[in-house]
């Protein structure tokens, strides 16, 4: 059965001392709610700071990103088994940003993919069409090949550790958000291609978030939909207020 999420990706924001006012911020004002699970990204040199803070909460902290080798001569690079060192075993992989400000492609984001798993790690896999592609009627097949080059090489045994996040790059910081009918169209396109895949009992107990522009103003009308598990949220989950309200209009 899947399950409903709302996780904050900070990205490249806030310090130390900012982190832990967020944090203490989101303690006095999050619900104690078994029902949702939500998650929260600061960045690298945070995490085991934020694991400590949060540890007796309900917000689970999870990565932005991580490496696909086990260790090396890769400068700046963070691996599984030190993230799994300080306690987060959550990890943000092939996020529209590292598609296209870093290049990573579909199979480099596979292998991660495949290192976090062996690590026993839980993946939020991120994934999503352009504007271009959605002006030329090319938007399904664009997450459809990114599903199947990311993931469909897996073991059905590994979507236990999977939550999908579905990221229409064109309203990603730019102030656009699909439509609900839009969030809907697409998410039930993607559970219909992982049924034809894996099965129905896949596809109905993996949880799909959207992840375009998601603010208090919109969030109830596109968690309505009965596609849509929950949210990936951008620059709202860096205000306290406004991320308690998404996570209450869930």
């Amino acid at each position: 059965m899947r399950h409903k999420i709302v996780a904050g990706n900070w990205k490249m924001n806030k310090n130390a001392e900012e982190t832990e006012d967020l944090l203490n911020a989101l303690i006095d004002k999050l619900p104690d709610n078994k029902e949702v699970e939500i998650i929260v990204a600061p960045t690298f040199i945070n995490l085991a700071s934020a694991v400590d803070h949060l540890e007796f909460t309900n917000i689970v902290v999870a990565a932005q990103n991580m490496h696909q080798s086990e260790n090396g001569a890769y400068t700046g690079e963070i691996s599984a088994d030190m993230l799994k060192s300080v306690g987060v075993n959550t990890v943000i992989l092939g996020h529209s940003e590292r598609r296209s400000i870093f290049h990573e492609t579909d199979a480099i984001i596979a292998y991660k993919v495949d290192k976090a798993l062996q690590h026993q790690m839980r993946v939020i896999f991120c994934f999503g069409e352009e504007l271009k592609d959605r002006q030329n009627k090319q938007h399904f097949n664009v997450v459809e090949n990114q599903l199947r080059d990311g993931l469909f090489h897996l073991d059905k045994s590994a979507w236990e550790s999977l939550v999908l996040a579905y990221e229409p790059v064109w309203a990603i910081g730019t102030g656009e958000t699909a439509s609900p009918e839009q969030a809907q169209e697409m998410h039930e396109f993607i559970r219909e291609t992982i049924r034809k895949a894996y099965g129905s009992d896949i596809a109905e107990s993996v949880s799909i978030l959207y992840g375009g522009s998601v603010k208090p103003d919109n969030a109830k009308e596109i968690f309505s939909k009965p596609d849509v598990d929950g949210g990936l949220i951008g620059g709202a989950a860096l205000k306290a207020e406004d991320f308690s309200a998404i996570v209450d209009a869930i």
